[in-house]
């Protein structure tokens, strides 16, 4: 799963993205209103975390833009501004939720993971696909048999964005937006790498190869 933290505060905002990235996102992140609304636009997101009070443009009006233009990647705020008011222009703006500073690291994964699980039609907390159950807070995954297996990091978001959506085809360039940052520029050939190497751990049944379309994770393995 792939994040944009749009931040102004170099500080906090370096402390949440690796925090992020611990937990098994990748993550993006903007320092001005300008350059969010800019990658909000152009690249893919599965959630957004979004301050209010950002040099350029404001956030609010960085997210009232977004909805205008049809963007409908779930977006948490997270602000010093905690009054009711501006909890209530910004879900009337099109948050999706609301944190206000200061916070717990543990709140705001918790909330951002809720938000994936909701946008992914998913109500339970457990990822159980197939017999397999992922394990998001140990990024391991537990096979029908029992046995669990670790994950490499990169293994990890590639499992956790195809058990998201099973029974998809899912393309080499839709898995690369979701997996990796947008500062790295992977080609096909590492994917299929990765692919391979999850197919090792877990048996060759739970993830097709569609010649010229990409991927199938079978959620009814």
């Amino acid at each position: 799963m792939r994040l944009l933290l749009v931040e102004d505060d170099q500080e906090l905002a370096s402390g949440i993205a690796a925090d992020l990235r611990h937990a098994g996102f990748a993550v993006d992140t903007a320092d001005n209103g300008i350059d969010a609304e800019y990658l909000g636009r152009e690249e893919i997101y599965d959630a957004v975390i979004l301050d209010l009070g950002l040099p350029g443009r404001p956030g609010l009006e960085v997210l009232a833009a977004w909805r205008k233009d049809g963007l409908s990647v779930p977006v948490l705020i997270l602000t010093a501004r905690d009054s009711w008011t501006d909890r209530v222009y910004g879900l009337k703006a099109g948050a999706d939720d609301y944190l206000g500073k200061p916070f717990h690291i543990e709140e705001l994964l918790a909330r951002v993971q809720a938000l994936l699980r909701r946008s992914t039609g998913r109500a339970s907390a457990e990822l159980t696909i197939g017999g397999l159950r992922l394990d998001e807070e140990r990024q391991r995954v537990q096979r029908p048999d029992g046995v669990e297996v670790a994950l490499t990091g990169t293994e990890f978001r590639l499992l956790r964005y195809m058990m998201n959506h099973p029974d998809r085809v899912l393309s080499k360039s839709r898995l690369t937006e979701h997996v990796y940052e947008g500062d790295q520029d992977p080609d096909s050939n590492v994917l299929e790498v990765y692919v391979r190497r999850l197919r090792d751990k877990l048996g060759r049944e739970y993830i097709e190869t569609l010649r010229g379309q990409g991927y199938r994770f079978r959620g009814s393995s």
